[in-house]
C-alpha cells in the first residue's frame, strides 16, 4: 500500500541538465553530459539493467570500479512486487537499499504490459496484472506508477505506457498510442503535483506507434510538447527487423528536441547501438550483455564468441589480454570454457562481467570518436567486425 509520504506539493525549480559537447559532422551522433542530483553521466551511455535493483551476478563494486557504469536501471513492476514499497520506503529508496550512489533510472512497468500479456488486462484506467510470483492481482495506473517511482527515488523515472507487440495493425497501434498519450498526461500531472522529499526526479515520456512512421511522428511531437527533461523511444526491439528499428529511430530523433537527451529503450546488439548512436540516440539499456553472458555468448572487439566451442578447450591464452577487466586478463579461454561446459556458476558471472564491460567500453569508445570527429568512419569499420561470429 502506497503511503501519503510521497505526496508533496511542489513547484519544480530544478531540472536535470543536458549539455551537448560535440556533434559528428557526418552523422547525427552527439556527445554530451547528463547532470543529475546523483552525479554526471557522459553520453552516449549504456545502462546495465538491474531489474530487481541488482544486475544479475554482479556486485555494485564491480559495476562502479571495474565495469565503469555511470548509471543503472531498476524496474517499477518488479520492485513493487519484491521487496515491496514498504521495505523500499523504510530503506530510504533504491540508492540506499542496494548501495549504488550514482544515478538510477526506473522503467515504469510499461514493458511488462508487453512481456506479461498473458497476465494482464488493459483498460482506460490502467493495467491489471496477475503477479507472476503468486497470482495476486495488482492494478497499475499512471498515478500509481509515478507514486511508486517517487518511493524508489530514481533520478530518471518513466511515464506509464503501453508497449504494443510486433506485428500489430495500424488501427491497434494508433489506439494504443493515443492511450499512451492519455496516460502520459496523467503521469505528467501527478509528477507536477508530487515531489521526492530529497531530490529532483526527471520524468521521461515514451514515444510509441509501432513501426508506422505517421504514428511515430505524431507520438514524438506529443511527447516533445510537454516540459520534461528527456524523452524515450519505446516499442522497439520487440521482434521487428533491425532496419525497421533504424527507420523508427531516425524518424523520432528528427522530431524530438535537440536539447533533450534521447533514450532508446531495450536496444540491443553492439551493431544496433552504434547505428542508433549515429541516428542521434544518447542512452541505451538492454539485458543482452548479461543474458548472453550467462549462456557463454561473449561480445568482443573481434566478434561474437561461443565459449562452449571445442576450439577453446586447450586455448590457455587470456580471454582478452588487452582488457583492463580483471576477469579478462586473469582467466584463460580454456578455463572459462570448462566453467560453462560444466555449469559452474562462476562461468556465468565472468560472462556477465565481460559483456557488461564490453558494452560500457564500446559506448565510451563511441563517445571518444565523436569528440575526435571521426565517429562515422570508426562506426562503419567496427560494425562488420562486431557482428561476425568467431
Amino acid at each position: 500500500m502506497l503511503t501519503n509520504k510521497v505526496l508533496f506539493l511542489s513547484k519544480f525549480t530544478n531540472k536535470m541538465k543536458f549539455i551537448i559537447s560535440s556533434e559528428d559532422k557526418v552523422s547525427k551522433a552527439r556527445a554530451g553530459e547528463l547532470i543529475t542530483d546523483s552525479g554526471i553521466v557522459p553520453t552516449p551511455v549504456f545502462m546495465p539493467v538491474g531489474t530487481l535493483g541488482a544486475v544479475k551476478g554482479v556486485h555494485i563494486r564491480d559495476l562502479e570500479e571495474h565495469i565503469g557504469a555511470d548509471i543503472i536501471l531498476g524496474n517499477t513492476y518488479h520492485l513493487y512486487l519484491r521487496p515491496g514499497m514498504e521495505i523500499m520506503e523504510a530503506a530510504g529508496g533504491l540508492h540506499r537499499f542496494n548501495g549504488w550512489n550514482k544515478p538510477i533510472l526506473t522503467d515504469s512497468g510499461g514493458f511488462q504490459v508487453f512481456s506479461l500479456s498473458h497476465r494482464r488486462k488493459i483498460t482506460e484506467d490502467g493495467v491489471t496484472f496477475s503477479s507472476h510470483i503468486d497470482g495476486s492481482i495488482h492494478q497499475f495506473t499512471p498515478e500509481k506508477v509515478i507514486d511508486i517511482q517517487r518511493i524508489i527515488g530514481a533520478d530518471i523515472i518513466m511515464a506509464f505506457d503501453e508497449c504494443p507487440p510486433y506485428p500489430v495493425s495500424h488501427d491497434y497501434a494508433e489506439q494504443s498510442m493515443h492511450r499512451t498519450h492519455r496516460w502520459l498526461d496523467r503521469c505528467y500531472d501527478r509528477w507536477k503535483q508530487t515531489a521526492h522529499p530529497q531530490k529532483h526526479q526527471s520524468l521521461f515520456p515514451i514515444v510509441q506507434g509501432s513501426v508506422y512512421p505517421d504514428l511515430r511522428k505524431k507520438s514524438a511531437e506529443y511527447a516533445a510538447s510537454l516540459d520534461c527533461d528527456g524523452i524515450a523511444i519505446g516499442g522497439v526491439s520487440v521482434g521487428e527487423p533491425s532496419e525497421e528499428m533504424y527507420t523508427i529511430t531516425s524518424i523520432c530523433c528528427d522530431v524530438l528536441p535537440k536539447e533533450k537527451p534521447r533514450y532508446l529503450m531495450g536496444v540491443g546488439t553492439p551493431a544496433n547501438i552504434l547505428e542508433c548512436i549515429s541516428l542521434g540516440v544518447d542512452m541505451f539499456d538492454c539485458v543482452m550483455p548479461t543474458r548472453n553472458g550467462r549462456n557463454a555468448s561473449l561480445f568482443t572487439w573481434e566478434g561474437i564468441v561461443n565459449m562452449k566451442n571445442e576450439k577453446w578447450k586447450d586455448d590457455f591464452s587470456p580471454l582478452d589480454a588487452n582488457s583492463e577487466l580483471f576477469a579478462d586478463r586473469y582467466y584463460s579461454k580454456a578455463f572459462i570454457r570448462h566453467l560453462f561446459v560444466n555449469g559452474e556458476m562462476l562461468g556465468s558471472m565472468i560472462g556477465s562481467l565481460h559483456n557488461l564491460y564490453f558494452y560500457v567500453r564500446l559506448v565510451k569508445e563511441a563517445r571518444k570518436h565523436i569528440l575526435q570527429g571521426d565517429f562515422h568512419a570508426w562506426k562503419e569499420k567496427m560494425i562488420p567486425i562486431l557482428s561476425q561470429r568467431i
